[in-house]
């Protein structure tokens, strides 16, 4: 028996959840989610806290066990605290502004590029060189990290790029280290 799925998952103040069938909505104080569950996945509220079961130990099925308390938990958790990922942009010239909503990054291009967040998304640029991407929505902060990333990703000479904040680039020695 998966050993997340078995974990009942406490619901906190100021959080409803309806469930209509196989479909999930959780409500909070930073918004709402959605999910649809697998047919062989029954989702229930015992005793103040949420219940993820299943209906047979087919492989398929037993795989979705766990993912699906995952996925519900981060809804919840989601809508009452939301998610975070920091980026740093490491690069002499290169930085990072507010633009209204957008995000304008300056990373070496011929031109500035311009980041528009997708609903339920929202970025703020706490210094030049630091971008924080908040929302309630795990994957999508994410996704959208990992696309502002994905415009300039760290390279391994110099370690120039935007980067993960904590991500260790691993750096090679270039021309210099192979005469030796």
């Amino acid at each position: 028996m998966s050993r997340i799925g078995r974990k009942a998952i406490a619901l906190p103040k100021g959080v409803e959840v309806k469930i209509d069938g196989q479909h999930v909505t959780v409500k909070g104080a930073k918004g709402s989610l959605e999910m649809d569950v697998m047919p062989n996945i029954s989702v229930a509220i015992e005793d103040g806290s949420l219940k993820v079961a299943r209906a047979n130990d087919e492989k398929e099925v037993r795989a979705a066990h766990g993912m699906t308390r995952a996925l519900i938990n981060n809804m919840i958790v989601g809508v009452t605290d939301g998610f975070q990922k920091v980026l740093e942009i490491v690069g002499v010239g290169y930085r990072a502004q507010m633009q209204g909503k957008n995000l304008m990054l300056s990373l070496g291009f011929s031109h500035p590029v311009e980041v528009v967040p997708p609903a339920g998304i929202e970025f703020a640029c706490e210094s030049p060189i630091k971008i924080v991407i908040r929302g309630i929505d795990k994957q999508l902060v994410g996704q959208v990290a990992s696309n502002v990333r994905g415009y300039r990703p760290p390279e391994p000479y110099k370690g120039k790029g935007i980067r993960y904040a904590g991500e260790y680039v691993i750096r090679k020695a270039g021309k210099a280290g192979a005469k030796k």
